[in-house]
Order: structure tokens, then C-alpha cells, then sequence
């Protein structure tokens, strides 16, 4: 009992520990300078480092999905919801669950090496030493820049996604792919684009909140010192993220629903 009260304790301590850290960040990005420009290039490089893996990993969900529905909907006679199932699937789950799993992977780990490298070359203490608030200077652009990477790298998934669920069940399968299309029109609603994109938003303030935390702390929260704290401040910051995408899209689910 006492050991379960101390892991609950610690997560909790750790848990707000980080929303302080993304709380800080937000507010003391905008004391820095030239907050546009570096808010511009965080969101190039968290979005143009992930367009490409977001969108073939789009595109073959998309395609299994197709495929896999298309087999299981044909038993019950119901072949032609196949554009209902595979698009609602997309939008309200698979879509900014993946997008943010793929974009931790690309960028949130490389975030947190570069941050913890800049913590171990003393950058960050020459930073407050010229009077920068560090945490806004390093963690600020690149919270902006999720949350405006997210819900496009999201979009863009779901995009994809459709054309390969498309290609699976209609040019495949042979489904009538104005079928397919209009089921697809007739079922998508405005509630269900917003629920993903609530979802998007969420996973990118928290998940680069968490990636950066490690990095700026990874003196702190690593059992070693050096280049090898960084890859275990690296390794932590990608497992925690991932994790907290995958809890709060239930939690978030439970809410909307």
C-alpha cells in the first residue's frame, strides 16, 4: 500500500510539475523577442520533419482499414457503410492518435536531445545569466508551433487516409466509389471534425510540453550525467508522450461522447 501511495504521490508531483513548466512557457514565450519569427521556424521545423512520415503512414492505414472493414462489413451485407466506418474511424480516433504518435517519434525526441544538449553545453545558464527567461526562450515557439502543427499534420492524415481506404475498397474491392464518397458526406459531421481536432490541440501542447520538460531537466531527472542523460531524457520523453495520448484519447472520447 504504501509503495502504490508513493508512485501515485510521485506522479502527481510530476504531473504538475509539467503543467507548471507548459504554463511558464506560454506566458514567457511572449517576453522574448521577435516571438512571430521563432514561432514560424518551430512550426517549419516540427511540421516540415513530419509531413512526409504523417502522410504515408495516412495513407497505408487508410488502406488497411479499406481493406479490413471491407471483409468484415460484406458478411453482414453492409459493404456500402464501408466509407462511413473508414472515415469516422479516421477523424474521430485513428487520425490525431497517430499524427501525434508519428510527430513525438520524428520531432518530440529531437526536441528533447537538442534542449538537454543546449542544458549540458550550459547554454540555457548563459541564457539567464543574460537576462533571457530560458524556459520561454527554448519551450515557448515550440508549444506555439504544436499547436498550430498538429491540427494540420491531423488534417492531412485524415486526407490521406480516406483516398487509401478509397483505393482499398473502390479500385480494389471494386465498391462504387460514389458510394463510398457519399457515405462519406452523409456521416462526417461538423461534431466529429471538432472532436479530432480538440484532440490534436491537446496532444500538441502537452506532448511537446513533455518532450521539451525532459530535455530542460534532463540534469535532473536522469539517473546519468552527460551525453547519456540526454538519450535517457530522450527515451523518457517519448514514452511518456506517447502514454499520455493514449490515456487522454480515452479521456478525451468519454468527454465529447
Amino acid at each position: 500500500m504504501n509503495s502504490l501511495l508513493t508512485i501515485i504521490a510521485n506522479f502527481v508531483r510530476e504531473l504538475g510539475a509539467i503543467l507548471l513548466f507548459i504554463a511558464q512557457s506560454l506566458i514567457a514565450f511572449w517576453t522574448c523577442k521577435n516571438c512571430l519569427n521563432k514561432i514560424i521556424q518551430s512550426t517549419l521545423e516540427i511540421g516540415c520533419r513530419c509531413v512526409f512520415i504523417v502522410l504515408i503512414i495516412g495513407l497505408f492505414t487508410g488502406m488497411v482499414m479499406g481493406l479490413q472493414m471491407y471483409y468484415t462489413l460484406i458478411k453482414f451485407g453492409a459493404d456500402a457503410a464501408l466509407g462511413t466506418a473508414v472515415s469516422l474511424s479516421l477523424i474521430r480516433e485513428l487520425g490525431p492518435v497517430l499524427t501525434a504518435l508519428m510527430i513525438v517519434g520524428q520531432s518530440g525526441s529531437a526536441l528533447s536531445s537538442e534542449i538537454g544538449i543546449q542544458r549540458n553545453d550550459e547554454q540555457v545558464d548563459a541564457l539567464e545569466t543574460m537576462g533571457i527567461n530560458s524556459i520561454g526562450f527554448l519551450s515557448g515557439p515550440r508549444l506555439y508551433a504544436g499547436l498550430i502543427s498538429f491540427p494540420i499534420l491531423t488534417a492531412f492524415f485524415d486526407l490521406i487516409g480516406l483516398y487509401g481506404g478509397y483505393f482499398s475498397g473502390c479500385v480494389i474491392m471494386g465498391l462504387d466509389g460514389d458510394i463510398y464518397w457519399k457515405k462519406i458526406f452523409d456521416s462526417v459531421h461538423f461534431v466529429d471534425v471538432y472532436g479530432g481536432f480538440i484532440k490534436s490541440l491537446c496532444f500538441g501542447v502537452f506532448t511537446i510540453g513533455i518532450c521539451t520538460y525532459e530535455g530542460y531537466h534532463c540534469h535532473l531527472n536522469s539517473s546519468y550525467k552527460g551525453i547519456r542523460g540526454v538519450t535517457q531524457a530522450a527515451t523518457k520523453a517519448v514514452v511518456k508522450s506517447s502514454v499520455f495520448v493514449l490515456v487522454f484519447d480515452y479521456l478525451i472520447t468519454s468527454f465529447l461522447l
